[in-house]
């Protein structure tokens, strides 16, 4: 045993890193769906073909003009083939003219 108190304090390490992220604003949100074109993301984890099988259709009723470029464009955003599918992600949004990203995930 030591003799040496601590008169009830203790040192204590933030068990976190520095932020290293500057918070940015976000992007303008569009005034409407209607006329746009939507991305659906998804890490084809859970039921997410059905997910957005059903946002589509729901969606398509109050914007009947919005199109939609489905999950399987772009590829897994988890597991084997993520990096590559987010790396070239933004190329796909610019070549699909993308408005707007969908992104669906399970938990």
């Amino acid at each position: 045993m030591t003799d040496k108190t601590n008169d009830g304090y203790y040192e204590a390490y933030w068990p976190r890193s520095p932020r290293e992220q500057l918070t940015r604003k976000l992007a303008p949100r569009l005034d409407t769906l209607e006329g746009k074109t939507i991305a659906q993301l998804w890490d084809e984890l859970f039921k997410g073909d059905i997910v957005f099988e059903l946002l589509e259709e729901g969606l398509k009723k109050r914007y009947p003009g919005a199109k939609f470029v489905s999950w399987r464009e772009f590829g897994s955003t988890h597991g084997g083939n993520e990096k590559a599918a987010l790396e070239a992600l933004p190329q796909k949004l610019r070549d699909f003219g993308v408005d707007a990203v969908m992104s669906g995930m399970a938990c």
